[in-house]
């Protein structure tokens, strides 16, 4: 038996051989560009409908609040357009129902409120505006609220406005500009 003829003998042309090589090595290449070509189409119809799924949600969200809002909206309208004949007590109570209305509304969309009146003051939830000495609150502690603040979740929408409390004067003492406390008021 010759090595032509024996299946496991190798081919006797080398240039045969190569160019066998060669096509395998081509198919291959051919193979992966168009898998390549498959992922990078792939990837980039993921980042379309992931931005798509993302504006939808955005959407949906916007229109959600919206329309919490309309009825909000209307009691004010209401309010408005009897304001003229309304006495103050019905304006008040309009006023607390549309409060009312919109404190559901925050509490439907996970807006928290930032009320920290007599809580340690905490410069990543709240803003301070002064200190005021004290002798009734605890050093460092929220005084006076001057405007709440909001949170959605655990993102802060806007701080609280507060002065914080600071050491009580001593009695007799001069504060800054040389003014005692009774001259201050």
């Amino acid at each position: 038996m010759s090595d032509a003829e024996h299946p496991d003998a190798p081919a006797a042309d080398p240039v045969a051989q190569l160019r066998e090589a060669l096509e395998k090595a081509e198919a291959t290449g051919a193979e992966n560009w168009n898998r390549y070509l498959r992922a990078v189409a792939e990837l980039d119809n993921v980042r379309k409908r992931a931005a798509r799924d993302l504006e939808a949600a955005r959407r949906s969200g916007v229109e959600r609040l919206a329309g919490e809002l309309l009825s909000i909206v209307d009691t004010l309208e209401m309010g408005l357009e009897t304001g003229g004949t309304a006495s103050a007590e019905s304006l008040l109570a309009g006023k607390q129902a549309t409060l009312r209305l919109l404190r559901g509304a925050f509490e439907k969309f996970g807006i928290e409120l930032v009320d920290p009146l007599g809580q340690p003051f905490d410069p990543q939830l709240h803003e301070a505006m002064s200190m005021q000495p004290s002798a009734t609150a605890v050093p460092g502690s929220v005084l006076v609220v001057l405007q709440k603040g909001y949170r959605l979740g655990e993102r802060l929408l806007r701080p609280a406005r507060v002065v914080v409390a600071g050491e009580p004067v001593a009695s007799g003492a001069t504060q800054t500009g040389g003014e005692s406390p009774e001259d201050v008021n």
